[in-house]
């Protein structure tokens, strides 16, 4: 006699187990979700068979019918979803199902605010998923068996949805996986068939596969059955598909209501909350395929792993591919989801494939502007709602000019920044509005990279911007920099670095500032020149500022030189920061400017050269070189002003 398999406890990641517990608690509005994850994931499953009968037919016999079936027992209070898709393996039940959110559960943890309420919302940036049976049901067990393998090589996995769970071999007649809950008392009405049918049609209609669950039938007592009056009509089980079982974006779009739309996003990307927009599209001609694509209304955890898992689903001639064909869209708009249905593809496709096929190369150009137009047009049609997809995607679409140069223009108009002129602290301005209000003869869009808008608001660059009336955008992404070193113009005007190199203003200056700047600098050559020599190595140069009103003394950057942001970004990413040297400029009209000209004093003026410098250091984000040193010239001023 064989042995009993040895049944294994383990426990749950510590992360893991505070999000379920979170999950359990926090869903209690929705709580039929559970089925839709459930049916979600057992369809998922059967597409991955699919994709494997390509090469190997033999693992799907010829009269089998892909489905998932739902059962369900009012006494005992169980719901049965089972699936005859791929299946798993020991290994595999222990990786999906004994973890949450793998990649991204500690940053989740770290984003909750300890109010239920809005702590339930950020579940859909990691998904329900396969947890959310736990809303219903006090037990769940989930009997698998991988396609390939003999009836011996099952696994049966069981929790209660707390600390830990059992896993152990067991035999399972054909593959697939079945998945039961039991349920808990106040679910009971769960265990019905016509609440689970309501469920079935609301969230599972568009699913390319059956949707199976009993309907009752009778058949008539035959002849010697009839002398017997005790004798009822015999109950057949028969099953019938609830869903309509045919793939939604291969449907007409007038045929297709806005909340089939939203429910088919929420099975293609394992989110909880809806989509903001989507487009859909059919496209015949020398190419044929169908898409559908959906912005998503939060980013995911992962938005700024650029190598997660990301892209489209993948479907050839209707059978399903790959769930993350990266391929189709480029890496900057990665929080797009969605299907891609083509009859251009070979069937037995693969990623290599794919990466050298003309036809992608085509498709992935015109779903790119397809993307870039679904968001020009919420932009044009809801700026409000535009600002919500800003807030949370807006700085994955600044990759986008370096990473898409047929594309620039198109994404330059979808880009948006804050502005001296801005009432709040919003990226609400796009470079169109910026440039429909430049002054009269402006003919450079003037920006400044700072380390926040409150740092950009009181930079010194600004001063002479204020004075004339010149908007300046106002920049403080950690992207920001390396956008504007691959986007150098934008409706024909040329952007210009308000803190790099000389300043000029172009037609917005006339012959009398002009005059007035080369007196200024001709009346301070010695000072600059004693300035240059205090300082040293320290700078790059030193000379008199036209673009100060208000401060002594201000950075600049060299026209060629990579910027404080750059640098910083560099040096936290462990790479080699090349040396540069500021220039000191100082403004020739302030006070404390004109008396360091005439101080006789070079001890004395020597402190004042090191402070007004480390004020201009500190007014730029700048570190400064020797703090103390500093510090101890500003106390020894300041008694002596005392």
């Amino acid at each position: 006699m064989a042995a009993k398999p040895k049944t294994e406890t383990r426990g749950f990641e510590t992360e893991a187990k505070q999000l379920l517990h979170l999950m359990i608690h926090s869903l209690y509005s929705n709580k039929e979700i559970f089925l839709r994850e459930l049916i979600s994931n057992a369809s998922d499953a059967v597409d991955k068979l699919r994709f494997e009968t390509l090469s190997n037919p033999e693992l799907l016999a010829e009269d089998a019918e892909l489905k998932v079936q739902i059962d369900f027992d009012e006494k005992k209070r169980t719901i049965t979803i089972a699936d005859n898709g791929i299946g798993m393996i020991r290994d595999e039940v222990i990786d999906n199902l004994g973890t949450i959110a793998k990649s991204g559960t500690v940053q989740f943890l770290e984003s909750l605010t300890g109010d239920q309420q809005k702590d339930s919302q950020l579940i859909g940036r990691f998904g329900v998923g396969f947890y959310s049976a736990f809303i219903v049901a006090d037990e769940v067990e989930v009997l698998t068996r991988k396609v390939g393998t003999d009836k011996d090589q099952a696994t049966l996995w069981k929790s209660k949805g707390e600390a830990e769970y059992s896993i152990v071999k067991a035999n399972k007649a054909e593959p697939g996986t079945t998945v039961t809950l039991h349920l808990k008392k106040a679910e009971k009405e769960f265990a019905e068939s016509f609440r689970l049918r309501n469920i079935v049609k609301k969230y599972a209609d568009h699913i390319s596969i059956p949707v199976l669950m009993e309907k009752q039938e009778f058949s008539m007592p035959d002849e010697d059955d009839k002398k017997d009056k005790k004798k009822t009509p015999k109950q057949i089980k028969q099953y019938e598909a609830v869903n309509d079982a045919k793939a939604l974006w291969l449907r007409s779009r007038k045929d297709i209501k806005d909340d089939e739309y939203k429910e088919f996003y929420k099975h293609v990307s394992h989110d909880f909350e809806e989509p903001a927009v989507w487009s859909h599209n059919k496209v015949e001609g020398k190419l044929e395929y169908t898409s559908l694509l959906y912005l998503p209304t939060r980013a995911p955890y992962d938005l700024w792993n650029r190598d997660a898992a990301r892209g489209l689903k993948l479907y050839v001639q209707r059978i399903f591919i790959m769930d993350d064909a990266e391929q189709f869209l480029p890496l900057y708009l990665r929080f797009i989801k969605g299907v891609v249905d083509s009859n251009d593809i070979s069937l037995n496709v693969s990623r290599e494939i794919l990466q050298k096929d003309p036809a992608v190369d085509s498709m992935r150009s015109a779903l790119t502007k397809r993307a870039l137009d679904m968001l020009a047009k919420l932009r044009k049609k809801d700026k409000q709602e535009y600002g919500k997809f800003w807030l949370e995607f807006g700085q994955v679409l600044k990759e986008g000019p370096g990473e898409d140069f047929s594309n620039r223009e198109k994404i330059a108009k979808l880009l948006q920044f804050t502005t001296s002129e801005s009432k709040g602290d919003a990226q609400d301005q796009g470079l169109e509005d910026y440039v429909n209000r430049m002054q009269e003869g402006q003919e450079k869009i003037y920006y400044l990279v700072a380390e926040s808008v409150k740092a950009g608001r009181h930079s010194p660059h600004l001063e002479i911007f204020r004075k004339k009336g010149i908007e300046v955008i106002l920049m403080y992404d950690r992207i920001d920099e390396w956008l504007m070193s691959q986007l150098h113009e934008f409706d024909g005007k040329q952007f210009q670095d308000i803190a790099r190199g000389e300043l000029d203003l172009g037609k917005l200056e006339n012959k009398k500032d002009k005059a007035q700047q080369e007196k200024s600098e001709k009346k301070f050559e010695d000072l600059v020149t004693r300035i240059k020599t205090h300082l040293g190595d320290q700078v790059k140069e030193v000379r008199v500022s036209h673009r100060l009103i208000d401060s002594p003394g201000c950075l600049a950057v060299d026209e060629h030189d990579m910027g404080a942001q750059m640098r910083k970004i560099m040096a936290a990413s462990g790479q080699a920061v090349p040396e540069t040297k500021p220039i000191f400029e100082v403004n020739p009209d302030h006070p404390l400017v004109k008396k360091l000209d005439k101080e006789s004093d070079e001890e004395r003026f020597e402190d004042l050269v090191v402070i007004l410098f480390g004020q201009a250091s500190l007014a730029d984000g700048v570190e400064l070189a020797d703090a103390a040193d500093f510090t101890s010239r500003l106390n020894k001023l300041l008694l002596e002003a005392a």
